[in-house]
């Protein structure tokens, strides 16, 4: 996965979608293309897809009115049609219509013990390889004057960040036997407005609260501020959000199963996934992973197992593109100066290569 870095200053949603999606038409055209082919290759049918991906914008329009706006201009910067951008974004939306796979994305590690330590995190983002050639770090003014600096894939509306409040956020993917098809607000725009409005984990928990939602993800949020509570996991499901907080110590660990006890019964991943391992893994590295260097931190999240820990995906290039997985980020979050520390690659890439800060 490449990078590519992008800012913009306006506040006006319509101008900053019609920017990104000028500069950007090429990489959002392609991404729209890749995706709308992937769910071809996993037999959801076309008009579906179509169908989702329209009824999510209208779920969106109402819900935060100006994000649809971008959205709308974004597709009419890059030359798209807007169900295609549209579908794009929801495409968790579209993917929880199917049966879960055997694998999930991403693993995540928050330490905000209480006290003047600022939260310590990473987290590794697995996904298709086939499906992200191109990656996106943008930086922008929210609608309430925050800053907010982001990952996300090109033309999606937002994934991982932090704003200018010390305010950060994880994303993983869940699967509930409450996802349906009715096209609730997409989870990738939920994870944006947070990012913009949020200036405290329970203004986040409650404007996630605030989205009905079709698909399950956990949003990790937390803060650089000594509140109560620091940081917390926002469990979205359409049967109920809830929420897991952090251990007596101070650590918040999280894969792609449900962990509040009022939705696990509802757990749609596979056993034979690899989420229980990798949260297993995770949880045996804590006492190594509260260095305040981010570079130690991805280290000792992979263990003695280096790069063969089982939260290190590697491509199998023998297998078909929707069946292919790999550790396309490591990154971690600096909420007291606002920035993203990443790293293309697993983190031991990151170990041994260092980091990026933006």
């Amino acid at each position: 996965m490449k990078l590519h870095t992008f800012v913009t200053d306006t506040q006006n949603p319509q101008q900053r979608g019609r920017q990104i999606g000028e500069c950007w038409a090429p990489q959002i055209q392609q991404t729209c293309a890749l995706y709308l082919d992937f769910f071809s290759q996993v037999d959801i049918d076309p008009q579906r897809v179509r169908a989702i991906g329209e009824a999510s914008l209208e779920s969106l329009q109402t819900w935060s009115p100006h994000l649809a706006q971008e959205l709308v201009a974004t597709a009419e910067g890059a030359g798209l049609s807007l169900w295609q951008l549209a579908a794009l974004n929801s495409r968790t939306e579209i993917l929880a219509t199917m049966p879960a796979g055997t694998e999930g994305e991403c693993s995540t590690a928050v330490f905000a013990p209480a006290g003047a330590e600022v939260p310590r995190t990473i987290q590794t983002w697995d996904w298709h390889d086939s499906l992200v050639p191109n990656g996106l770090l943008m930086q922008l003014q929210g609608s309430t004057g925050l800053q907010v600096k982001l990952f996300t894939e090109f033309g999606m509306l937002g994934k991982i960040g932090v704003n200018s409040a010390g305010l950060g956020l994880h994303f993983n993917i869940l699967h509930h036997a409450s996802d349906n098809a009715t096209a609730g607000v997409p989870v990738h725009a939920i994870a944006r407005r947070v990012l913009e409005e949020a200036r405290s984990v329970d203004e986040a928990i409650s404007l996630a609260r605030s989205a009905w939602v079709s698909a399950s993800t956990v949003l990790t949020v937390f803060s650089r501020q000594d509140c109560a509570p620091r940081a917390a996991s926002i469990e979205l499901s359409p049967q109920a959000t809830a929420l897991v907080l952090p251990n007596a110590e101070g650590w918040l660990t999280h894969t792609n199963h449900f962990l509040a006890p009022e939705l696990v019964p509802g757990e749609r991943t596979a056993d034979v996934g690899t989420t229980y391992q990798r949260l297993a893994h995770v949880d045996a590295q804590r006492g190594d992973m509260d260095d305040r260097n981010i570079t130690v931190r991805a280290r000792a999240m992979c263990g003695e197992a280096g790069d063969q820990a089982p939260i290190c995906f590697h491509p199998d290039l023998s297998l078909s593109p929707k069946e292919r997985w790999e550790t396309l980020l490591t990154i971690g979050i600096d909420t007291a100066g606002g920035n993203l520390l990443y790293s293309t690659g697993n983190p031991m890439v990151m170990a041994e290569k260092g980091h990026l800060r933006f």
